[in-house]
């Protein structure tokens, strides 16, 4: 209804010829989130075909609306919130930098992986939940990922995943577990920090 305020996530699909014309200009103050990490949903094509990075949305989609747009994705310093910024952005959205933090409740193998020196090396894989998703290349991973091998449809995958997560976690391997990750992970603060860190006294 007019006057609402709705959240409505695009992704790489939503471009100038498609549904961003036609949900745009509906009278509503909607507040738009791009982002390019984490699941990836898709609207019009497969996710695996929708792949716009953050920094070439923003702009795209900033000119055919008229109501505050959230950039997320790829962020995890000031300079790339400087930059969505400047692209016309009213706000930023950040992941894999808070999930590194001490605090963020994710496990010590998972945040020492962050801070780690694969942190650069990830990969998209549909093997961890069933849905598209960006991680830390390992081994785990990297299996997931061989031509062949077949995927259970979400949440069914992600619960076989878990599984065997859980016991690996435990046995100290990183190479068998998730390692979720944006592409920033590389700029993160080592060789550790807390959330006040990050925010209270500006970590970033």
């Amino acid at each position: 209804m007019p006057g609402e305020t709705y959240r409505h996530d695009w992704h790489g699909d939503h471009t100038r010829g498609g549904c961003g014309t036609s949900r745009g200009r509906r009278g509503c103050r909607r507040r738009f989130r791009l982002r390019s990490r984490g699941h990836r949903g898709s609207f019009l094509r497969a996710a695996e075909d929708s792949l716009t990075g953050t920094l070439s949305l923003v702009p795209q989609i900033v000119d055919i609306v008229d109501v505050p747009v959230i950039a997320a994705g790829g962020i995890a310093d000031a300079r790339g919130a400087v930059a969505a910024l400047a692209l016309g952005a009213e706000a930023v959205q950040m992941g894999t930098v808070f999930l590194a933090c001490e605090d963020s409740g994710a496990s010590l193998l998972h945040r020492q992986a962050l801070r780690g020196k694969k942190a650069g090396h990830t990969a998209l894989t549909k093997g961890f939940t069933g849905r598209l998703a960006r991680a830390i290349h390992n081994l785990l991973l990297e299996e997931l990922n061989a031509e062949g091998t077949a995927i259970l449809p979400y949440p069914l995958q992600r619960r076989l995943v878990r599984n065997l997560a859980i016991p690996a976690e435990a046995a100290g391997r990183s190479d068998l577990v998730p390692l979720w990750a944006g592409q920033s992970a590389t700029f993160l603060l080592a060789p550790t920090y807390s959330f006040l860190d990050l925010i209270g006294r500006g970590g970033f």
